[in-house]
């Protein structure tokens, strides 16, 4: 797996795993078994109950871990230098250190480069952050 994109893709799921389930399972465990009976009374079997009604009651939770598992992956240095070693592709911080180390003197584009690698994962979280809070305070419930 060394060199190959799923060295990495897996070991990052299952670091990010545990927060998963933390987060998870108060919101599936604050769902009434009365729910479920009613849909189940409304005709629906157990995967219509769970796409049309578990999935929809779960978002602010699935978006949270979505954002917290993004922004983890995103910043994630020390797994990449591991695993990418001599492939032809990179993450983002391991390209930030290659681009630092081959820029060493001029300290403004470092500081520019770093400014636009951010970007992407500040303006992500910003746009996120109201579900993030919504489902973190959620899962506190219980």
């Amino acid at each position: 797996l060394p060199g190959t994109p799923w060295g990495l893709v897996l070991p990052q799921i299952a670091f990010q795993l545990p927060v998963t389930i933390v987060i998870l399972r108060p919101f599936v465990r604050a769902i009434p078994r009365e729910l479920e009976e009613a849909a189940a009374i409304d005709g629906a079997g157990r995967i219509q109950f769970f796409f049309r009604i578990l999935l929809r009651l779960t978002m602010p939770a699935l978006v949270t871990v979505g954002v917290l598992a993004f922004v983890g992956s995103w910043n994630a240095y020390l797994l990449p230098l591991l695993v990418v070693q001599g492939s032809d592709w990179t993450t983002l911080p391991l390209g930030v250190a290659r681009f630092q180390s081959d820029h060493s003197q001029d300290t403004a584009l470092i500081l520019a480069f770093l400014s636009l690698a951010m970007l992407p994962a500040i303006l992500f979280f910003t746009l996120m952050e109201r579900r993030i809070v919504t489902g973190l305070s959620g899962a506190v419930k219980g």
